[in-house]
């Protein structure tokens, strides 16, 4: 059993609390049961798992799988199980994972998101976790974002995070090219703009474009969009959340997609 907070590892994983880190060490934290067991559901690699003795009896089950998919697998004590989690009271488990390549390829198909600038790691969990709910087929994420796997982000996400295909684009502006070339329709929301967001065909492939919780969408982005669409809000509402916008605009695709698809199978039959 580990119990000193000298560990090499111990200190290592401690290290992984802060942004730099994670990007020098090329690993992120899983911490708590939900997200190991989602983890472990997506055989997604792990480097190294510690629990309590405690956390271990009582989930044998899922400690067995999450060894098979670790390089290292641990039992520590619980004021170590503290001070490697970010969070207050950590039920037991704590894992590391390697992190997802910084530029990755998505297939440009169905219903996609592309967030510049987004900063709030919470707003950024909960997009996830609508966007899988939703059947999105990907998000990407301009670098000046915060980072996809902020510990934050993960327990936002309430897991979803492994079951969303996911990248950091480099340049925003090419990756809407990409989906443009790829025969996808980009909207963009804008405040003033004359569509309301369900008058799109969301049954077209399409990339939705969202920008920063305060200044929304640049004027360079908001540029390359084929359409511009707005939620309409009460007088005096300025804005809504863009977890929120995402959500409505996700939500309203999903409506329009399986209402098609429920006229097809009715003409079929």
């Amino acid at each position: 059993m580990l119990t000193s907070l000298q560990n090499p590892l111990v200190k290592q994983i401690r290290k992984l609390h802060s942004s730099k880190e994670r990007h020098k060490q090329q690993l992120f934290l899983v911490e708590g049961t939900h997200l190991l067991e989602e983890a472990c559901a997506a055989n997604y690699p792990l480097e190294a798992v510690c629990s309590t003795p405690e956390w271990q009896d009582s989930h044998a089950v899922l400690w067995e799988k999450a060894c098979d998919l670790c390089e290292r697998a641990e039992i520590v004590s619980e004021e170590v199980l503290k001070a490697i989690a970010t969070t207050v009271q950590p039920d037991g488990v704590v894992a590391t994972a390697k992190r997802r390549e910084r530029v990755g390829e998505l297939p440009f198909t169905g219903i996609m998101l592309a967030l510049e600038t987004v900063q709030d790691p919470g707003n950024l969990g909960t997009i996830i976790r609508t966007a899988a709910a939703a059947g999105a087929s990907g998000l990407w994420l301009s670098e000046d974002s915060v980072d996809l796997d902020n510990p934050k982000v993960l327990r936002a996400s309430a897991g979803q995070w492994f079951r969303l295909a996911m990248a950091m684009s480099p340049d925003l502006k090419t990756t809407v090219q990409q989906s443009r070339e790829a025969r996808m329709q980009v909207v963009a929301t804008l405040p003033n703009a004359t569509l309301t967001y369900w008058d799109v065909d969301w049954r077209k492939p399409s990339l939705i474009l969202l920008g920063n919780e305060g200044a929304g969408l640049s004027k360079e982005l908001t540029a390359t969009a084929d359409l511009q669409v707005k939620i309409p809000l009460s007088p005096g509402v300025e804005s809504l959340n863009v977890a929120m916008t995402a959500a409505l605009m996700l939500y309203e695709a999903q409506r329009q997609i399986f209402k098609s698809k429920e006229g097809t199978l009715n003409r079929e039959q």
